[in-house]
């Protein structure tokens, strides 16, 4: 997928990308490609591949549940690594207000020099564990979105603390989506979400299957919850 057909899918969802929008997305690819060299941020380097598999993916949630997505609305995005949804999210909607979680502390450097050469604000990038983080953010989020961080039933309590009672989480995954959610049904309801709606389909030109599942918080998470990771780990709920 090239930057014209990038483009023109988007078109087809209702995205017209402005003369801005189409220069971040430039730069974020070159930047990085430049950072990748040295640190590890993703496997996918060749440029169609990388608008195809990181930015349109990144955006499905807008085509799908932009309800979930309201104006200026607080969004976290936990173990982001590249920024990966946040990042084209904040892009396209530079309404929202973003903060973005990393335990890696290289990858919040890279991520504070991207910031900062797309001129992007009200984002902030938190070198923490999510897990330690709602410490200071407990139930602070209007959506809290994850992309390739863990088994959803691990996902759900680094997660789910962090989402006002009424918000989301978004889950972001791929075939194995709903094969993970009949795992983590007994975590969602411990952890006081109930599983709102599941959306499957493909990527274009046969990009693979992809799946979001969206958790709504129905209830406060119990303040026993998060565990420490290695429990999580150990014994997911």
């Amino acid at each position: 997928m090239n930057r014209q057909q990038f483009e023109a899918q988007l078109q087809k969802k209702g995205i017209v990308l402005s003369p801005r929008q189409r220069d971040q997305f430039k730069r974020y690819y070159e930047l990085l490609i430049q950072h990748n060299q040295r640190i590890n941020l993703t496997a996918i380097t060749d440029e169609g591949e990388v608008y195809l598999k990181h930015f349109y993916d990144s955006l499905t949630p807008l085509f799908e549940l932009e309800y979930r997505l309201p104006q200026e609305g607080a969004l976290c995005d936990v173990g982001a690594g590249a920024g990966f949804p946040s990042i084209p999210l904040k892009i396209v909607r530079p309404d929202l207000k973003l903060v973005i979680v990393d335990s890696l502390k290289k990858r919040i450097d890279f991520l504070n020099q991207l910031i900062d050469a797309l001129a992007l604000k009200g984002v902030e990038a938190i070198h923490a564990r999510a897990e330690e983080y709602v410490q200071e953010a407990r139930e602070a989020f209007d959506v809290v979105t994850a992309r390739a961080v863990a088994r959803l039933n691990i996902l759900v309590e680094l997660c789910l603390p962090l989402v006002k009672v009424g918000g989301a989480c978004i889950a972001l995954k791929g075939a194995s989506g709903e094969e993970e959610l009949t795992e983590a049904r007994r975590a969602i309801e411990t952890l006081g979400g109930s599983c709102q709606s599941v959306v499957s389909f493909k990527l274009p030109e046969n990009g693979g299957k992809r799946t979001l599942i969206v958790i709504e918080k129905r209830r406060h998470t119990p303040p026993k919850y998060p565990r420490p990771f290695g429990q999580i780990k150990k014994k997911p709920l």
